[in-house]
């Protein structure tokens, strides 16, 4: 079962992606609320998977991408943000994101991202 990591600064929006995930047979090892603890988080859960949100207090989701992506090369991180400007999706996925969900999303979408990701 593979283990997932999700980042989000709204604890509502935290809440909505692990029900999709776990419903999905997916296991949420952690939650972070922010870049910084996203890090911290990664490296004392060791998860399969990140899902990372762009928009959050102390340091972006962007950041935090190129943060992970420097301590691990093949860690695996998954955008989903409301930010759908164009310019930080490109950023995201040249930073080594393996995909890239907009907020609003449908549960499939991201089980979907997912999936793909983790092959």
């Amino acid at each position: 079962m593979p283990r997932i990591l999700v980042v989000d600064d709204n604890a509502f929006m935290r809440n909505n992606i692990k029900n999709v995930l776990t419903g999905a047979g997916f296991d949420v090892v952690a939650e972070a609320s922010d870049g910084l603890e996203a890090i911290s988080m990664y490296q004392s859960s060791g998860p399969d998977l990140v899902t990372l949100d762009i928009t959050m207090p102390n340091m972006d989701g962007v950041q935090a991408l190129k943060e992970l992506r420097a301590i691990d090369p093949v860690a695996k991180i998954v955008m989903v943000s409301a930010m759908g400007q164009e310019a930080l999706v490109v950023e995201a996925i040249t930073a080594g994101a393996a995909d890239f969900v907009v907020k609003p999303f449908q549960p499939e979408r991201v089980v979907d991202a997912i999936n793909k990701a983790l092959v």
